[in-house]
């Protein structure tokens, strides 16, 4: 399967607009955005998001706005629901950046991880053998705050490509579901 083909709508669609870039200067002026705001960008409900702060997978937001950080942690943690659970990216982002409450134990910003996951679902074919290849060369630029960082980071955009690619075949498998079951009422 050439992981250009299917892409997830949602996904490619904030990656390839680059909303985050987009929204800095807003964020910038306004010291943050609101919980509605969020929601509004994400189409999230507002429970979701308060769940993922209280189970802490996203920090808290301060003065109740939430930065750049959060809303790129935000967005990471939507586009990989629907192919991992959830305790399962809550697991993965602190393996990659400890505890979202603390920048201290980041090994990148969250913003990076973001625009590397984006470079990586719209780049780099999910079937070739050197995945892992082409994810390190994708990294290229980055600058690794202590040993192992890279090696952490490259192993947990290909969970992330891999979570994707399976998003992406379940949800073809629903569409042509959908399809049957339509045929057969």
């Amino acid at each position: 399967m050439s992981n250009n083909v299917t892409h997830d709508a949602s996904t490619n669609k904030s990656c390839s607009e680059n909303k985050l870039k987009k929204l800095e200067p807003l964020i910038e002026a306004t010291d943050g955005l609101s919980l509605s705001q969020v929601c509004s960008i994400t189409d999230l409900e507002p429970s979701t998001i308060q769940n993922w702060v209280k189970r802490g997978f996203v920090s808290r937001p301060m003065n109740k706005k939430y930065r750049q950080r959060q809303l790129a942690r935000i967005m990471l943690i939507s586009a990989l629901r629907d192919g991992m659970p959830i305790d399962r990216i809550g697991e993965l982002m602190s393996r990659i950046n400890g505890n979202a409450n603390d920048e201290s134990d980041d090994i990148v910003p969250e913003e990076k991880l973001y625009d590397y996951y984006c470079k990586v679902v719209s780049t780099v074919d999910a079937s070739a053998a050197d995945v892992e290849d082409q994810i390190r060369t994708l990294l290229s630029d980055y600058v690794p705050p202590n040993e192992g960082a890279f090696e952490r980071l490259s192993e947990a955009l290909t969970v992330m490509l891999f979570a994707h690619t399976a998003s992406e075949f379940k949800n073809l498998s629903d569409l042509h579901f959908r399809k049957i079951t339509a045929v057969s009422t």
